[in-house]
């Protein structure tokens, strides 16, 4: 089977209902309802298209090098979902390393969407709500993480405009 054929097949499968209808909350905020975000209803729809992509990736395992030789993977690792979410935002045409991305983007936290990049592991805080690979066992992966993380030893860049 082809592995876009075999991608596909995988995400028909791990995808409920909820995170494809795109769900949204009145706000500037991002909400986790369960294991799905709701995009903020005033934010770009470079920021709604992150999250929901987010949500789409919820549920895929963590692998080294995942969605880096394509953005349609079986797993992710930090810095492909990172890549993913960029690309489903508009932003991102390639993917791209931790350490790409500590140059990648504009200085600093961003109004809407910050990632958070060091040499070795990179995340994102969107609309206030942090997606990350890493949790412990077996919350590997990309999810969305309630508990907030230190960004000390982490560079703050983020998409021009957002």
């Amino acid at each position: 089977m082809p592995l876009f054929l075999r991608a596909l097949v995988c995400a028909l499968l791990t995808t409920s209902a909820l995170a494809l209808s795109k769900p949204t909350v009145p706000g500037d905020v991002a909400v986790l309802v369960g294991d799905v975000a709701a995009a903020p209803e005033n934010a770009p729809a470079a920021v709604k298209n992150a999250i929901w992509a987010a949500n789409w990736l919820r549920n895929k395992p963590y692998r080294f090098g995942g969605g880096h030789a394509t953005f349609m993977d079986f797993g992710y690792d930090c810095s492909g979902t990172v890549s993913f979410l960029l690309y489903f935002a508009g932003r991102l045409q390639q993917p791209t390393t931790s350490s790409g991305l500590m140059d990648w983007g504009d200085p600093g936290p961003g109004k809407w969407i910050t990632i958070y990049a060091r040499h070795g592991h990179t995340y994102m805080v969107i609309a206030g709500l942090r997606i990350d690979t890493t949790g412990g066992r077996p919350q590997e992966g990309p999810r969305w993480r309630a508990k907030p993380r230190s960004s000390a030893g982490f560079v703050a860049r983020h998409p021009p405009g957002l």
